[in-house]
């Protein structure tokens, strides 16, 4: 299946703790069905020291369901993402537009 949302993405939250934030996606594991969203679902993670770096307390955003995203389109709204062939090309457009996401 061709991935709806990709890395780099504008997206808004739409269930959980986050509901309402907007971030970028920094990566996406289509596998899992799952997204990384800069900045969102940050949760402290305690590790230890080592030589390359520095122990603690670190906070580290965490994987959000690909189906709690929306994407933003380009008047700031949430839409679901559709397929279509321009000539002989498969792009992303925004079903709230009809603008196509990708050129």
């Amino acid at each position: 299946m061709a991935a709806k949302l990709k890395k780099g993405d504008k997206v808004v939250v739409l269930s959980g703790k986050d509901k309402g934030k907007e971030g970028t996606i920094a990566s996406v594991d289509p596998k899992a069905g799952k997204a990384v969203v800069d900045g969102l679902n940050i949760a402290i993670r305690h590790t230890r020291q080592s030589q390359s770096e520095q122990g603690g307390r670190l906070p580290k955003a965490l994987p959000i369901e690909l189906s709690n995203l929306a994407y933003l389109d380009a008047n700031g709204k949430p839409t679901r993402v559709g397929f279509r062939m321009e000539g002989d090309k498969k792009v992303r457009f925004a079903k709230t537009t009809g603008d196509v996401i990708d050129a």
